[in-house]
């Protein structure tokens, strides 16, 4: 349980360590846990092929070096992936049996659905005192089939009883795992997923610089979202709206921020729906901060959403949000106060919402003003502080 200088050796498992939101949270932790009291291991999947010019794998290679230069070991595991592969996933747990018992940690805190399986199970076996899992959301709705999602609930049930604590992002993620009957509700702690505030309080505003480089109008307000694109993010909705709002307002543009397998069909979409000219898919950059910090407004059309941490980096950054009315956002979006929930996949509610913001700059600064305060409640600080006083409550009941 201890290391030989005395500390509390600690092991965060997750598959992709990416730009993710997920990843970005374990980073965040792996990097701000007391390295004085906690010896720690980061143990991910191996990384993803390269391509050419590939800047989101740059950061996260950045972030790789960030935490390793923090005292923070890492381990690599190729055969730990997200995708469903029988051979690999046997292979990843007997990976992770070997790494856990030889490290002998105290705590295993898994991260992500996957990983939850593979890395709680290899420590229950391996006799780990203290199991740990943030799902970082769920997969009940928006991913898979019936039957398949069926599997999931019972696999989590199964696997909720060898831990120790499932951490959910907020309450509303808590209230749906009890909804599945996943875990007793003394199992579950709710701790956010931090965000590095300082980064976005230091973004540019520029705002001539962006838009040039994004080839928009000077006199254009711009709607913007930011995250994977995915088909559970509902993309495909905001630019269903896009048809209806820029009916209205053609003095707006649309900004997709972000990479995903959903890219080429989201393009052809704007085409087919003739509002291609008034939409930009920057892909996946670096400068995330300052590119949204040009939005006049941040969309969050998700059909299924643990916490949507992207949503305090808009509120970092003063702005307005339209959201979906769905899992973890109902506790960060409060209707009318910092921005407008709507029905998930209905783009008729989202075109309405944005339209209501553009139609009215007091409202938006308001909104966006209340954000502000708001997102102080979500620093990373804050989340590393709770996790380790959680660690310091179950050690304590060993």
């Amino acid at each position: 349980m201890m290391s030989v200088r005395g500390k509390i050796k600690v092991v965060h498992i997750i598959t992709r360590f990416d730009k993710g939101g997920s990843a970005e949270n374990t980073f965040l932790t792996v990097r701000g846990l007391d390295k004085v009291r906690y010896d720690l291991l980061l143990v991910a999947g191996g990384p993803p092929p390269r391509r050419p010019e590939d800047r989101e794998s740059e950061a996260a290679d950045a972030n790789i070096a960030a935490v390793q230069a923090a005292g923070v070991r890492l381990i690599r595991i190729p055969r730990l992936v997200r995708e469903l592969s029988p051979l690999s996933d046997l292979a990843a747990l007997g990976s992770l049996m070997r790494v856990i018992g030889r490290e002998r940690p105290g705590i295993v805190h898994t991260h992500t659905s996957k990983t939850g399986f593979l890395g709680r199970w290899a420590a229950w076996l391996c006799r780990v005192p203290v199991i740990v899992h943030t799902p970082h959301g769920h997969v009940f709705w928006g991913y898979f089939g019936p039957w398949k999602t069926r599997c999931f609930v019972l696999l989590e049930r199964w696997t909720a009883r060898i831990t120790r604590t499932i951490v959910t992002l907020t309450p509303q993620e808590r209230d749906d795992h009890l909804r599945f009957r996943i875990a007793p509700e003394g199992k579950f702690a709710v701790i956010h997923s931090g965000v590095d505030l300082p980064l976005f309080d230091a973004a540019p505003h520029d705002r001539f610089k962006i838009r040039a480089e994004l080839d928009i109008p000077p006199d254009h307000l711009i709607i913007g979202t930011a995250g994977r694109l995915t088909p559970v993010k509902g993309h495909i909705h905001l630019l269903e709206a896009a048809v209806k709002i820029l009916a209205t307002r053609p003095d707006t543009t649309f900004v997709f921020l972000g990479e995903g397998e959903l890219k080429m069909r989201l393009l052809e979409q704007a085409e087919a729906l003739g509002v291609a000219n008034k939409v930009r898919f920057p892909g996946w950059r670096p400068d995330v901060a300052a590119v949204m910090s040009v939005f006049d407004v941040f969309v969050l059309p998700s059909l299924n959403e643990g916490m949507g941490r992207v949503l305090i980096e808009a509120m970092a950054l003063s702005m307005p949000i339209v959201a979906s009315r769905i899992g973890g956002i109902k506790d960060l979006v409060t209707n009318g106060g910092n921005g407008m929930l709507v029905p998930p996949g209905d783009a008729a509610a989202i075109a309405s919402a944005v339209l209501a913001l553009l139609g009215n700059e007091q409202k938006r600064l308001a909104m966006g003003s209340k954000g502000r305060r708001m997102a102080e409640n979500y620093s990373a600080q804050r989340m590393v502080k709770k996790i380790e006083a959680l660690y310091d409550q179950l050690l304590e009941r060993l």
